[in-house]
């Protein structure tokens, strides 16, 4: 019968408890959210929301088009000034993911004969990225520049380092002066993934690679979302502008691809404007991300020390993990529950968002509740 394995697949992830579902959620949520990837708050914000109605009304209500037909708008070209700017690079481009813009930077930075070397906990779109690049991929240690070092020494030719800045499961950040380090000395790119960092990590909000002083470098290319942070949708590439214009030429997600709506545009280039002058608000989603590290660990609860706005809870399991989060969403508190094969260490865990709009009183609600329904 057509699709018959599905069955078994299906069977295997209940046995395991691996069964994911959706879940719409209402315009107006009474849970408190530690959930979304909303660092700053942005989302709702009037400023933003309005930046992308008013797009919507400028220039309709889709792109249109792929970028090199009908999809680039002034305020595409506009969105990608600023963006260039604020982090320091000489140029970027947006794609309408952030899935996309990682497939498009690593496949076309790693062509026949080059060696990629990609860290072990890099997310899905990266590893995505790298299964269908040209180039010989490795998998390297976890946030391991020694082992970097090692195998590009081993190599003689064309080799580019992928990795997060700050990794999606436990908020790590990656050490990127000393992986910066051992790419120069052999002569390799670094792509690094900024989306956990921009808006909350470095000089008010401008990403781990400005923080690192790798901003504007000319062997660094940088991807990014503009769906957390920001609030909005879409990604981007950021770097030197011949290896901008190449990607125009050769990446496939940006030249098969509709362009990013207008009003995803609008509401990233309107968060970008407010975070230039609130950015104060970068520096709250770290401190809210301590504190919860702090109150949880005085819990006496098995949480990891943020870089950035994720703190994890480790489970004692996969099933523990899906009604650790279930009854934490009974008790009014929505979190994100990662479990394998999301998780590379195959250890079920609590995804807490530290938002730059959270309270005390929010905090130790969210808190107590994590606390109250722990396995």
């Amino acid at each position: 019968m057509a699709f018959g394995w599905i069955d078994d697949h299906a069977a295997a992830r209940r046995r395991a408890g691996l069964v994911r579902t959706l879940r719409p959620r209402p315009a107006d949520s009474p849970l408190l959210d530690l959930a979304s990837n909303d660092y700053l708050g942005l989302a709702r914000h009037p400023e933003v929301t309005g930046g992308a109605a008013e797009a919507a009304r400028t220039w309709g209500g889709g792109a249109t088009g792929s970028r090199l037909v009908t999809g680039t708008t002034q305020l595409h070209a506009e969105l990608e000034r600023e963006l260039a700017d604020f982090c320091g690079a000489e140029a970027a481009l947006v794609f309408s993911s952030g899935y996309a813009a990682n497939l498009a930077a690593v496949t076309a930075l790693a062509p026949e004969g080059t060696l990629v070397l990609s860290d072990a906990g890099n997310h899905a779109s990266l590893i995505d990225g790298c299964r269908l690049a040209r180039g010989t991929v490795q998998v390297v240690g976890h946030a391991d520049p020694e082992a970097v070092r090692k195998t590009l020494r081993t190599y003689d030719g064309e080799a580019v380092v992928v990795s997060d800045t700050v990794f999606s499961v436990d908020g790590d950040a990656a050490p990127l002066p000393r992986l910066a380090a051992a790419c120069r000395e052999a002569g390799a790119g670094l792509v690094v993934d900024d989306a956990h960092g921009l808006g909350v990590v470095g000089d008010g909000g401008r990403g781990a690679p400005y923080a690192a002083g790798l901003a504007g470098a000319d062997d660094v290319v940088v991807t990014v979302t503009l769906s957390k942070s920001l609030g909005s949708q879409g990604g981007a590439v950021l770097g030197p502008a011949k290896v901008i214009d190449h990607l125009v030429n050769a990446a496939r997600t940006f030249i098969f691809d509709t362009g990013l709506a207008p009003a995803a545009a609008g509401a990233a280039l309107a968060a970008l404007r407010l975070l230039r002058r609130e950015p104060e608000r970068a520096r709250r989603a770290r401190e809210v991300a301590g504190e919860l590290h702090d109150r949880l660990t005085a819990a006496g609860l098995d949480a990891v020390r943020p870089d950035a706005a994720v703190v994890s809870v480790r489970a004692p399991s996969p099933e523990a993990a899906l009604r650790w989060a279930a009854d934490c969403r009974t008790a009014g508190l929505a979190v994100g529950c990662f479990r394998p094969p999301s998780v590379p260490d195959g250890v079920s865990r609590l995804r807490l968002t530290a938002r730059a709009d959270l309270s005390g009183v929010e905090l130790d609600r969210a808190v107590r509740v994590i606390d109250a329904t722990r396995p």
